[in-house]
This record gives C-alpha cells, sequence and structure tokens, in this order.
C-alpha cells in the first residue's frame, strides 16, 4: 500500500507522471523567471588532447614562407626560428631519424624557385635531401641518443649574399658556412660541423649537413672534433 500511494502522488490529475524537482532546480528556474535570464546549464568537461608518444619537431617558418617571395632580409642565429631549426636537427642526429629535421631543411617549394635547373625538385629529392639522410645515419657513431647539445658557435663573419645567376641560382640568397655543434658525450665535449645553411625570407636553413658535394652517396661528417673545433672556412654556396 506504501508503494501505490507514492507512485499515485507523483501522478497529476490526468493521470500523467510529474517531474520532481529537487530544490537546487528550483531555486535556479525561480531565478532565472526573476531576472529574465536562461537558468544555467552545467557546462561539459573537455577532455584535454593527448600527449604526443615522442619527441616533436618544433615550427621553424609558417607553413606558406615556401610559398613567398624571397626577401634579403638577413637571418639570426640567436631568434626562436634559429633555435628551433636547431632542436630539429639536433633531434633527428640523436634519435637518427632525418624526418624530424625537414622543418629545418630548405624548403621543396622554395628550391624550385631559387634553382635554374632543369629539375629542381627531383635534385632536391635525390641529392640535398638524399645526402641529408646519409649523413645524419654516419653522425649516428659520433653522436649518442643521450648526448647533450652544448651551443651552436654560428660564424656570422663568413655569412655573404649569394646573387642570381651565382651557383646555378634564379634568386639571390644569404649563405652561412662551417657552422659548429658543441656537445657533450661521456663526460667530453666534442663538436662537428654543419656544411651550409642558407636564407629563405630572413630564417636560416640547412641544406648540406656533412659537405657541400661528394664523390659517391656516401654519408658525410663535417670535422668531427673534441672540442669545439673551428668554425668555417669561408665560401661556398
Amino acid at each position: 500500500m506504501i508503494a501505490v500511494a507514492t507512485a499515485l502522488s507523483a501522478c497529476s490529475a490526468a493521470g500523467q507522471q510529474v517531474p520532481r524537482k529537487t530544490a537546487a532546480t528550483a531555486g535556479t528556474t525561480a531565478r532565472a523567471i526573476a531576472t529574465g535570464r536562461p537558468a544555467a546549464t552545467q557546462s561539459p568537461r573537455r577532455t584535454p588532447p593527448p600527449k604526443p608518444a615522442g619527441p616533436v619537431a618544433l615550427q621553424v617558418a609558417p607553413a606558406d614562407a615556401a610559398t613567398l617571395p624571397q626577401t634579403q632580409q638577413l637571418p639570426s642565429s640567436t631568434d626562436t626560428a634559429f633555435n628551433h631549426a636547431m632542436h630539429d636537427i639536433w633531434l633527428a642526429i640523436t634519435t637518427g631519424n632525418p624526418d624530424y629535421a625537414l622543418p629545418a631543411f630548405f624548403p621543396e617549394k622554395a628550391y624550385e624557385r631559387v634553382k635554374a635547373i632543369a629539375d629542381p625538385d627531383y635534385d632536391w629529392q635525390t641529392r640535398l635531401w638524399y645526402d641529408f639522410k646519409l649523413d645524419v645515419a654516419a653522425l649516428r657513431p659520433y653522436v649518442s641518443a643521450h648526448a647533450k647539445l652544448i651551443k651552436v658557435i654560428f660564424p656570422t663573419q663568413y655569412t655573404a649574399w649569394v646573387l642570381p645567376g651565382g651557383c646555378y641560382n634564379n634568386i639571390g640568397y644569404w649563405h652561412a658556412p662551417g657552422t659548429r655543434v658543441v656537445y657533450e658525450q661521456g663526460g667530453a665535449t666534442r663538436s662537428f660541423g654543419i656544411a651550409s645553411f642558407i636564407s629563405w625570407r630572413g630564417v636560416w636553413y640547412v641544406v648540406h649537413l656533412g659537405a657541400l658535394s661528394r664523390t659517391a652517396a656516401v654519408g658525410v661528417v663535417d670535422d668531427p672534433q673534441t672540442g669545439p673545433g673551428t668554425p668555417g672556412p669561408p665560401g661556398g654556396c
């Protein structure tokens, strides 16, 4: 009998069930009527995006930079773009995965505009990027996964503007040879060189890691040394 009485008390005279309001709900509705504002509803809880499972390359320049015109702005070797570029290059070397360095590598679309050759895309794929991958692999015996980057010695005194017409180019750019990457490994300070950076729209990109050119399809390590080594030499393009 108690169960029947309870059920009947929750129904209207027409026999329809009327939902009960809690004190909190009733109070909210009353306030909404008094103020003319809709009753507040609880916002759904947002799930944070998943964290990357491994290391992540950093953006060096906007995604469309390679499709925009070249400028004569001299890049900095101390700004965020360069720091991100070196982060990506170091990540590629210490993991053995050259793809991490793609944001820091001279863009293929920009290379199409720079080079006055028959098929710059093919040259980028089969020479520039292919050689870079070989050089990353060649550095594996010298740089372990646990090596610590100490500093980058960038010889600004050797930077030069390469004029259009030089080095089979349609467009000029800044060139910087002989950067030194100094790191600590096994309690010792060591270093190696980066053969060549060139610019696009005021940003430095690596274009040759181990060597400007080579006589065979083999990886090259640029002047590995105990200690910081010596930046340079000047020249090249």
